[in-house]
């Protein structure tokens, strides 16, 4: 961790020191990509031991921290290219930042967050009351903003490697209030981390990094059961951990915890580095310096000279000829551009991002979706698809726990209901209709056929909802209370197989 304090140039605005994206990342990280893990061999953590674990932790997390601020930056447009010297010619020095970065993160948060996140019930036991209450929770969840938090979440999850999401209590709470009980919060994750157990993998530990009314710094910790506050080295506070769990919760963009820049930050600085040299070659064309052969010109003479917009020189004699002419050469603008698409488009095959390919005629819907990336995007997002539904049970539970304490309206389990990420429910509407249709008409089951098609978010409850309508066609339909455990059972077949598989 030496390394760390020199690592950025700075410059001070309003007092505070301000890191600039001056190196390469590859020379920041030095090899080492994605976010590094932190782990303690502790069973469970108590106040004798909380201060040891903070301590044997700390390093991880701002190791992680100058790799994380670097890319935060870059997202956000801070790249190297804008401090880039030039030797030769040092006044011609376009610095084009071309923000792909920026393009690629807001693509990335826009496949998992773009849409809300709803929670679907999967549970027919007292079915009525649990789609109830289920509706309730996702009622509480639009109240508390969780649209706008969850796409908070997926910039940072993107642009860095991992985010976190903190829930608390709302204190302005009343049972007759608008408010929900509990408060949607994304810190930065610059300031948080989460240790877990080097045994069992489970997160044991939050680490958030706060200020007092003095501006001195403390941690803010949980574990499962306790609360402490750290100072200087020593617990000052603790106390019982009411939430029921750890109330920050990471997630994670994969495994590695790599960022989606950092995969393909080299090609992000080459596609500036091309666009500013291009920009430079047309200034200098268009700046070419003059040459004078065998003759000489004063200063004075020359910037008069140009004024009048003509050079009048004689030879020098001896059978020595002069001559004045423009040292230009031109660079190849075609070339350059197929240099670029090329890096651009081995860019968007790496962040598995479609293509801006027009259609030339002739290709179905299918075929323009496999052809142009968007089935490769659509498997790439359900990678991170499965990282985010585990890190929305964490939340859920803490949620509910809350309501629980408070409003004890909501009183279900994450067992009575599945995380649902919605993309593009309307992409292919009509092919997707069609197969619906084939279905229904080979006499497949209609929850398999509208759970297969995938023209909806949550199609138990569209089944539930159009059971007097299918028993028109249906007749064996006809009593839905029946046909509606007979459903479950079948969806709990249907899911166990695909499971197998």
């Amino acid at each position: 961790l030496d390394f760390i304090p020199v690592l950025f140039s700075c410059r001070k605005i309003g007092g505070q020191a301000v890191g600039r994206n001056k190196i390469n990342f590859v020379d920041l990280c030095q090899g080492e990509f994605g976010r590094k893990t932190a782990y303690t061999g502790v069973d469970q953590i108590t106040p004798q031991n909380v201060a040891q674990v903070l301590s044997d932790t700390i390093g991880i997390h701002n190791r992680n921290r100058t790799l994380m601020d670097y890319l935060y930056r870059y997202y956000k447009g801070d790249q190297p290219i804008l401090y880039r010297e030039k030797l030769v010619r040092p006044e011609v020095n376009n610095k084009v930042v071309e923000n792909h970065a920026l393009e690629t993160v807001k693509f990335k948060a826009g496949q998992i967050y773009g849409e809300p996140i709803q929670y679907v019930c999967k549970k027919k036991k007292a079915s009525e009351e649990t789609n109830e209450q289920v509706d309730r929770l996702n009622d509480y969840l639009d109240e508390a903003n969780a649209d706008a938090r969850n796409i908070q979440l997926g910039i940072y999850q993107s642009a860095v490697g991992t985010a976190y999401k903190a829930i608390l209590r709302e204190d302005e709470w009343t049972k007759d209030g608008d408010l929900p009980p509990f408060r949607i919060f994304i810190p930065s994750p610059h300031d948080v981390y989460i240790v877990y157990s080097s045994a069992t993998g489970k997160p044991v530990l939050s680490v958030q990094i706060l200020k007092d009314e003095d501006n001195q710094q403390y941690y803010q910790c949980y574990s499962s059961r306790q609360y402490f506050k750290i100072q200087n080295g020593s617990v000052t506070e603790s106390g019982i951990n009411g939430f029921g769990g750890i109330p920050i919760i990471e997630y994670p963009n994969n495994h590695d915890r790599l960022s989606d820049i950092e995969i393909a930050i080299t090609m992000y600085d080459a596609i500036n580095k091309y666009q500013s040299d291009r920009l430079n070659g047309v200034e200098q064309f268009v700046q070419a310096l003059m040459k004078f052969k065998n003759c000489e010109i004063d200063e004075a003479e020359f910037v008069k000279m140009i004024k009048l917009g003509a050079v009048s020189v004689k030879d020098v004699g001896n059978g020595t000829q002069s001559d004045v002419d423009l040292m230009t050469a031109e660079l190849n603008q075609s070339e350059s551009q197929v240099a670029k698409d090329d890096i651009y488009n081995n860019m968007l095959i790496v962040e598995a991002m479609p293509n801006r390919q027009s259609n030339t005629g002739g290709d179905t819907g299918n075929a323009v979706y496999l052809r142009n990336g968007w089935d490769f995007a659509e498997r790439d997002a359900k990678l991170v698809e499965a990282f985010t539904k585990e890190a929305e049970k964490a939340s859920a539970r803490i949620i509910l726990n809350i309501i629980r304490k408070t409003s004890m309206d909501v009183n279900i389990s994450t067992r009575d209901f599945d995380v649902k990420i919605t993309r593009n429910p309307t992409d292919n509407m009509l092919v997707k209709a069609q197969a619906l249709d084939y279905l229904f008409k080979n006499k497949i089951h209609p929850l398999i056929a509208l759970i297969t098609c995938g023209l909806f978010s949550d199609p138990q409850k569209v089944y539930e909802m159009s059971l007097p309508y299918l028993g028109t066609i249906y007749p064996e339909l006809a009593d839905p209370d029946s046909e509606l455990q007979k459903a479950q059972d079948l969806l709990n077949g249907f899911n166990k197989d695909v499971i197998s598989e």
